[in-house]
Formats: structure tokens, C-alpha cells, sequence
């Protein structure tokens, strides 16, 4: 085996969890407003300056019945950028055009933007994860 497959098999798991692992909780719902929890924890080597996502609420006949895009990480005096290896919590909070119906809610979210240290973007197709909070680890 020569010396660089060596340090290629060295280096995986630290390549493997250099991410940014978002865990999605359920929507809580009241009258026209729902919150989706999220749960994001930074596995880069580096600081997250900041990270965009967009949050789509379907009801259980899989319709769009809300929309939110905002900041999650940074991008604000009240949400700090977040060091390597720390946790943040955000609660996106969706108001619908009309009071909610149903409780059986599906949240899908997305980042579209992420920002490191020294303005260096990172590929949010590789290096973000993100899971419900009901699916195994």
C-alpha cells in the first residue's frame, strides 16, 4: 500500500464528520402559526461565519401550506456564527394564511448557504447532512 492511500485512510473519518448535521424535529402547531425545531451541530475543523435554509411545511396530502427562508447560523448581532464542534438551536416559525388544520405536518428543509471562517463557502450538497429527529443516527 503506498504511503498516500496510508494517509487517505488516516484522514476519512475526520473527512467523513467535517459537516454540518442539522436534525430536524416535528412541527408543533398553534392556530396559524407552526415552529420547526432544529438542532445543527458544526463538525467542520472551523468556525461557521453563517447558514441560510429554507423550510417548507407540507400538510399529510403532501401541499405546501407554509414557507420560511432565514438565517440559522449568523447573519444576525443575535445569532452568533458557531464554533467547531459546538451546537445551535433555531426554531424556524411559519405563519400560514390560515388557521392549520391538521397536526400531521411534514417539515422539509434545506441549506442553501454556508459560510466558513474567512468567507470560504463550503458545498452545502457535501457538506451538509440533515435528518429528522426520528431516524436513527
Amino acid at each position: 500500500m503506498k504511503i498516500h492511500h496510508i494517509a487517505v485512510l488516516l484522514l476519512y473519518p475526520l473527512l467523513a464528520s467535517a459537516q454540518l448535521a442539522v436534525t430536524v424535529s416535528p412541527a408543533k402547531v398553534a392556530s396559524q402559526k407552526a415552529i420547526v425545531p432544529l438542532v445543527m451541530k458544526n463538525n467542520f475543523p472551523e468556525k461557521i461565519e453563517s447558514a441560510r435554509g429554507v423550510v417548507f411545511l407540507m400538510d399529510d396530502q403532501g401541499k405546501m401550506v407554509g414557507q420560511k427562508t432565514g438565517w440559522v447560523i449568523g447573519g444576525t448581532r443575535e445569532r452568533p456564527a458557531l464554533e467547531a464542534g459546538k451546537e445551535a438551536a433555531y426554531n424556524f416559525v411559519i405563519t400560514a394564511n390560515r388557521p392549520l388544520t391538521t397536526t400531521n405536518l411534514t417539515a422539509k428543509v434545506t441549506i442553501n448557504q454556508l459560510i466558513l471562517t474567512g468567507g470560504k463557502i463550503a458545498d452545502v450538497n457535501k457538506d451538509v447532512r440533515i435528518q429528522n429527529a426520528n431516524q436513527s443516527k
